[in-house]
């Protein structure tokens, strides 16, 4: 008989740490060495314990998952990441797998899937959730973008803020008409056709982050 896979939880909810944990303890295929609350813990008990794959969650306070796969690689630990999170938006899945991720699978994948993920992780196999798979096949497929410039990103930023144009302007110090020409640079790069959808494809790739409650 094989030895169990071995693993390490990582998420800063003790709920979900438990629920885990107790999912593959009834497993014999599988032996929880430990658990981490954040990116900091994990890296330490990843390089005592040496687990096979760590479940990696991104959004935590103090070192978030994607600076944790960074530091984990950077150390050399040979530990497989396997990130399970509640994100799939390009401005978290590129960073994780680019950090050196094995996988990325969401919170809602039913349990036969993360265990045969696990499983696979181990063996040093990437593992995508199909909600993943298609966004990076369709970024892959599209054509390459040309980035917006830093005026851009200041008009859009004002224009995510909810400013009129004439607001932006005064702001910017710069005409209405000029302000209006940059907002038709970014719709031709977004490839969208109204401000509100350039906000919200700007928020989809990253350009844009939500205002924590220390900015508001």
């Amino acid at each position: 008989m094989s030895r169990p896979v071995t693993l390490l939880i990582v998420d800063d909810h003790p709920v979900v740490r438990d629920g885990l944990s107790g999912m593959f303890a009834t497993d014999p295929g599988f032996e929880v060495l430990g658990e981490a609350a954040d990116g900091a813990e994990a890296v330490r008990q990843a390089q005592a314990l040496g687990p096979d794959v760590i479940l990696m969650d991104l959004r935590m306070p103090g070192m978030d998952g994607v600076t944790a796969i960074t530091e984990l690689a950077r150390r050399g630990v040979a530990s497989r990441v396997l990130v399970l999170t509640t994100y799939d938006t390009d401005s978290h899945v590129l960073p994780a797998i680019e950090a050196g991720a094995t996988g990325y699978l969401l919170k809602d994948a039913p349990r036969a899937e993360l265990l045969r993920a696990v499983r696979a992780a181990a063996q040093g196999q990437a593992v995508l959730s199909p909600s993943v798979a298609t966004r990076l096949m369709s970024r892959v497929r599209a054509p390459a973008v040309e980035p917006l410039s830093q005026r851009e990103l200041e008009v859009l930023e004002l224009v995510a803020g909810g400013t009129t144009n004439r607001e932006a302007a005064a702001r910017l110090f710069i005409s209405e008409a000029t302000v209006k020409t940059h907002l038709l640079h970014i719709y031709a790069k977004l490839g969208v056709g109204d401000r509100a959808a350039a906000v919200a494809e700007a928020f989809n790739r990253g350009l844009l982050t939500p205002a924590t409650p220390d900015q508001m």
